[in-house]
């Protein structure tokens, strides 16, 4: 993927693009928004200031691009359940995705998307509020296809779509939480598996 900001000014020379912003995704899901100096981007991407400023602009926009490089990347399993044939090979994807992303080898845990930023300073408003806009965009996802479900009748008619939505995204955000903690893999899914003993049953 390349941004739209470095095609427009074109292809910086010396360094590979998609590598430089997948090191920039790493520090930001490991160090946070306000936590990453721009000394330790730049020191990851292997670049200079002027030649970050060039290809992605300023911090904000170097997040901003991060952030959608991790949905495509390892938040990817969020669309992956979306597009799932039931409401619960829908909730179990996600939940089975979420367990996944947030304890991958090699990477940072926890979720980008949830501890990139909760908690900011002035400096790190903006990016506090990319990430809530972020989350309430998967929750409302979510709801938009748990609602075809019900009109499908793949869920109960009673079955409250915008609930469900915010259950499950209350559970991956606490998986991300606990991920970051240190919790292992195998608890998570654990976790994953006990709340989908409670999902709705199937229309007769």
């Amino acid at each position: 993927m390349t941004s739209g900001r470095t095609a427009a000014v074109g292809r910086p020379r010396g360094f590979d693009i998609d590598a430089a912003l997948d090191a920039a995704v790493r520090v930001f899901w490991a160090q946070g928004y306000e936590g990453a100096s721009l000394d330790d981007l730049t020191d990851a991407m292997g670049i200079n200031r002027t030649s970050m400023y060039r290809a992605f602009g300023n911090k904000e926009e170097l997040f901003s691009l991060a952030l959608a490089r991790y949905t495509e990347g390892p938040a990817s399993y969020v669309a992956q359940a979306l597009a799932q044939p039931t409401a619960r090979e829908v909730a179990t994807t996600f939940l089975v995705g979420s367990v996944r992303a947030t304890t991958l080898p090699d990477c940072p845990t926890g979720c980008l998307g949830v501890q990139g930023s909760l908690a900011a300073g002035t400096s790190g408003r903006r990016a506090r509020d990319v990430l809530a806009a972020w989350r309430e965009s998967g929750t409302s996802h979510l709801r938009d296809r748990f609602q075809r479900a019900v009109e499908d009748g793949d869920l109960p008619a009673d079955a409250d779509p915008g609930l469900l939505a915010r259950y499950l995204m209350t559970v991956a955000n606490g998986i991300a939480v606990q991920a970051a903690g240190g919790t292992p893999r195998d608890e998570l899914q654990l976790v994953a598996d006990l709340t989908m003993r409670s999902w709705p049953p199937v229309s007769p």
